[in-house]
């Protein structure tokens, strides 16, 4: 078993380098700009005809006419948007910015998911020991989602009680948009050199910390690089008027935009991940603000999915942490829903000259600590509705319950 194990982990990591070494090579062809086949053999052959005719005028040569172009074809023309390799380039970059983001996700678990779970178990003493706990856990591990589950579990085998992960929770949101600010930061330089430390550390590191690091950086790397490709991908819409429209009815209607980001979220199983390719395009021009801090709001709802499947079988007590991360992100987004012009106005104030991409990235944490300053206060009422509502079973009543500090 353990010669087949390591046999296995051999042929994946082979796998990996084919796979990476296979992106390098194909995504530049896919990206390039246009420059078909068929066109240049068209003006190769023109010239030709030119040279021919010097030299004997009196030659002709009957052409076919070129057959009548369809409707789609000249309106695809047109409009000068590829939507065959356009969607090619966007799809190959979501699978390198998802497959990055598992694989850092996983160096980071694997590095850090013994220390979170001490960290989590130690100072959560209180409900703002616990907000602070769960936004530095958020930012090492880069998921709010693997933050919450990690709490649903612990809270499900007694080492946390449901009133210390509450404020775990809140910290967790506020972890989330220090992942965005990162995002969008412009590093797409460092980028391969991140990817070659990581690959190399993976593959020449003698202890299982060393290439866990190298996971941890190549999959930061690919994340980035998956990006660059989807941002690359989509330029074309830039100039094409049916999606500027749609943007523009995201923007003017920001529960339209909130539904298409939980959607998305729920699709791709992170916040983060929505906010970062939001981010990303927003950088570029294609998405305004409006529309970005519309799909902010609905990926702070669709990432609950996952957290409230990790609930099921755990007991009523990891159940109400799942229900108080439903609920706090359900009302916080109504809310900033209704009073999207003013947060807005709000971060453009306080944004000053940065981009778009920036702008949504503060949005993000302007928005997730203002729904912690104010829920904060009423956590003790909100942990004994919840405990009314949910109340324990019969098995579970016997526990202590304690109050929220």
């Amino acid at each position: 078993m353990f010669i087949a194990k390591r046999f296995n982990q051999k042929i994946l990591k082979c796998l990996s380098v084919a796979f990476f070494v296979l992106t390098l090579i194909v995504y530049p062809a896919i990206l390039k700009p246009d420059v078909p086949f068929a066109q240049s053999s068209v003006e190769m052959s023109a010239n030709a005809q030119t040279t021919s005719n010097t030299r004997d005028i009196k030659l002709e040569i009957a052409q076919a006419p070129p057959p009548p172009a369809s409707e789609e074809a000249s309106e695809e023309k047109k409009d000068g948007v590829n939507f065959f390799k356009m969607a090619m380039g966007a799809v190959a970059g979501l699978v390198l910015f998802i497959y990055g983001v598992t694989k850092l996700s996983e160096g980071l678990e694997d590095l850090g998911t013994d220390r979170m779970k001490s960290l989590l178990s130690k100072w959560t003493t209180n409900r703002f020991a616990g907000v602070l706990t769960g936004a530095v856990a958020t930012t090492l591990l880069e998921s709010s989602s693997v933050t919450i589950i990690m709490v649903i579990a612990m809270v499900s085998a007694g080492v946390l009680t449901f009133v210390q992960s509450l404020g775990v929770v809140l910290g967790s949101n506020i972890g989330t948009a220090v992942g965005a600010q990162i995002i969008s930061l412009n590093i797409e330089l460092y980028v391969p050199i991140l990817m070659f430390a990581g690959l190399l550390l993976l593959f020449v590191g003698r202890t299982g910390t060393q290439k866990n690091l190298g996971l941890i950086l190549l999959g930061f790397g690919l994340m980035f690089y998956g990006l660059e490709a989807i941002d690359e991908a989509m330029k074309p819409f830039r100039n094409y008027q049916p999606f500027i429209d749609w943007m523009q009815t995201l923007g003017k209607n920001p529960l339209l935009g909130a539904i298409v980001g939980a959607i998305f979220t729920i699709i791709i199983q992170s916040s983060s991940a929505t906010v970062a390719i939001v981010i990303t395009l927003a950088s570029s021009g294609l998405i305004s603000l409006p529309a970005g801090i519309a799909i902010m709001l609905g990926a702070e709802v669709g990432t609950c999915a996952d957290t409230l499947v990790a609930t099921i079988g755990r007991g009523r007590p990891a159940l109400r942490t799942g229900v108080f991360h439903l609920l706090f992100n359900l009302v916080s987004a109504i809310l900033g829903i209704l009073f999207a012009p003013l947060l807005v106005q709000l971060v453009l104030a306080i944004s000053g000259g940065a981009g778009v991409g920036r702008q949504i990235a503060n949005a993000q944490i302007i928005f997730n600590m203002i729904g912690v300053v104010v829920v904060i206060a009423f956590l003790p009422v909100i942990a004994q509705l919840l405990e009314r509502l949910i109340p324990d079973a019969r098995e579970e009543r016997p526990l202590r319950t304690e109050t929220v500090v």
